[in-house]
């Protein structure tokens, strides 16, 4: 980068320290396509792309006050950008282990005979039922509607903490019910 666009990034970073505003404005004009095509390097997705420049955005606005060398925003604003896209793919990945394990388990318990599995699953919808509707919901919206962690917690109002333990003690319930029919050959 030449010294010329380090000392313009440099004079409105000093700006918005300075308390005005409009220069953090014009420091996203100068850098927000960048950084999207360098998020759209690593995710390969417009949309996405824009979001992990979106959230660097944010980590930026509120960190910029304890930059010490505004003359390396660049380097650091770019760090950012890479650290989000991949904390993305990371999540991404582990979404896709997650629900490949969930297939797997499938499979491993596929239950032969028609009428058993006819059972199996009455019996599950009788125990989800008996679930709190919390657990319902998480339940619906993660296996049936195949929201993420993430987006559950969004649309419930809820940390995705609560949402992965309300996921968690809802699967160990069924998994109780699935156990107890197991010992007394129902299933």
């Amino acid at each position: 980068m030449r010294k010329k666009d380090k000392e313009i990034d440099a004079k409105l970073i000093f700006d918005y320290q300075s308390g005005k505003s409009t220069a953090f404005i014009a420091l996203v004009k100068r850098w927000h396509v960048r950084f999207c095509k360098l998020a759209h390097f690593y995710v390969k997705d417009r949309d996405i792309a824009k979001d992990v420049a979106q959230e660097s955005w944010t980590i930026i606005y509120n960190k910029l006050d304890d930059l010490k060398d505004p003359m390396k925003f660049k380097s650091w604003a770019i760090s950012i950008v890479n650290r989000k896209a991949l904390d993305f793919l990371r999540a991404q990945q582990r979404e896709q282990k997650r629900k490949a394990e969930y297939k797997v388990s499938l499979s491993n318990n596929q239950i032969d005979k028609e009428d058993d599995k006819e059972e199996v699953k009455n019996i599950l919808l009788k125990e989800i039922q008996k679930l709190s509707k919390e657990h319902q919901q998480v339940l619906q919206l993660f296996y049936v509607e195949s929201y993420s962690l993430k987006e559950i917690g969004s649309v419930i109002g809820i940390s995705v903490g609560t949402t992965k333990s309300r996921l968690f003690h809802a699967r160990e319930q069924l998994k109780k019910v699935i156990i107890k029919y197991r010992k007394n050959g129902r299933i």
